[in-house]
């Protein structure tokens, strides 16, 4: 059997599986919008390189962004579950079908690294008062991801679940303290702490006892991956068949259940636990403390509403993935609810969260009240305004006589 070639087939399946999406992607207004977003971005961070303020906190700033470029590490394996069964015999030439997943993963994740450092570098170089050179950076960093990617895949292969878990923060603490020894030290003494950590990290991983392949850890993880996959193409288009990541979150776990017990409000609770424990809401927060960092430090001019404003639109089109959730669901049809339940419920939802959104990443608008008055509570308004929109066009769709609602 060639292992090589079945993954190649595989890839080419999986990437031939979402080729008919992409003439939605480009037709799509979203992508538009993207567009003019990265034109603002661009606008806004050529103003910032000409007008650098005092005491930028830039070696923070590379810590923060570089950081995730440079630790956080994956790889698609297009592993299925009966490969259990059908590739268990191969199981010891197994190394000659991950090799390409684990190599193609580093080389897109590298190629990100390498364009989010060249983007930082003249805000760095204009910033710090002793700047290190490009290319030694970029081989340090290439390093660390290197390394990285390494001490996922035997955190996968681990035993024990939670010396796995274990590891995972020592990965990424361990690329904090290299990145921030790069950028904090002289090149020297920075070099020779790094690669002494990482001598001491490369021997802690090789402690724990491993499996030769972990078939259902890997399989887990690459149906997390196609589901995120999916989800993504789902903001544009109806993606047959899409699942959707469960986390526990616990302390979430309450949420939702102080609501009055009901036919109409049944799916308001589903859907409130769903949104819990689902992809959307961290994705979402994520998006809203970045929004709120952008704003904070453009507060007071119109580049601030623009970015409130370009970001408040990004979370509603995330927000309305919910409309699809269950949208497969057996148990939906079995269920009594009332007609229409669904997709008021799910816009009355999406509209309230989108709305304490727009309060919660406009809150840097009010620390601007006293010089920047007017101008703030114009975008705040304009915020509110947006989730409006989003609730009108929605209800507007709710009424298409081709609307597949209960």
């Amino acid at each position: 059997m060639d292992l090589k070639e079945l993954r190649r087939k595989r890839r080419g399946r999986f990437m031939g599986s979402l080729l008919p999406y992409v003439g939605y992607i480009i037709q799509s207004g979203v992508a538009m919008v993207f567009l003019f977003g990265l034109i603002v971005f661009t606008a806004w961070y050529t103003s910032l390189l000409q007008n650098v303020p005092d005491g930028l906190p830039i070696r923070w700033i590379m810590l923060v962004v570089l950081l995730p470029a440079a630790v956080h590490s994956s790889f698609r394996t297009y592993l299925e579950r009966p490969d259990t069964i059908f590739l268990l015999p191969q199981g010891y030439r197994m190394n000659e079908y991950f090799a390409p997943s684990w190599v193609s993963g580093n080389f897109w994740k590298i190629l990100r690294l390498v364009f989010v450092l060249i983007t930082l570098w003249p805000l760095y170089i204009r910033s710090d008062e002793q700047p290190k050179q490009l290319l030694v950076t970029l081989l340090v960093l290439v390093g660390i991801k290197i390394i990285s990617s390494y001490g996922l895949w035997r955190e996968v292969t681990m035993l024990s679940r939670p010396s796995a878990s274990a590891f995972t923060l020592l990965r990424w603490a361990v690329g904090g303290l290299a990145v921030a020894a790069w950028f904090w030290q002289p090149s020297l003494r920075g070099l020779i702490f790094i690669v002494l950590l990482y001598a001491a990290y490369v021997a802690a991983l090789s402690v724990p006892g491993r499996h030769a392949v972990p078939w259902e850890r890997l399989i887990t993880m690459e149906k997390n991956q196609g589901a995120r996959a999916q989800m993504v193409l789902g903001w544009f288009v109806d993606v047959p068949g899409r699942a959707q990541r469960v986390y526990p979150r616990r302390y979430l776990a309450k949420w939702g259940s102080g609501l009055k017990w009901g036919p109409a409000s049944a799916y308001r609770y589903l859907l409130t636990k769903s949104f819990a424990r689902g992809d959307i809401m961290a994705i979402v927060l994520r998006i809203a403390l970045l929004a709120v960092l952008l704003v904070w430090w453009n507060r007071t001019s119109y580049i601030g509403s623009a970015i409130y404003l370009f970001f408040l639109f990004v979370m509603g089109v995330q927000l309305t993935a919910l409309r699809k959730l269950h949208s497969e669901s057996f148990w939906l049809t079995v269920y009594p609810l009332p007609q229409g339940s669904k997709s008021s419920s799910t816009t009355q939802f999406v509209f309230r969260a989108q709305l304490l959104l727009a309060l919660f990443t406009g809150l840097p608008f009010l620390a601007s009240l006293g010089s920047w008055t007017v101008p703030a509570l114009g975008t705040l308004l304009a915020g509110a305004v947006i989730a409006y929109l989003f609730k009108t066009f929605a209800e507007r769709k709710e009424k298409q006589p081709n609307e597949d609602d209960l």
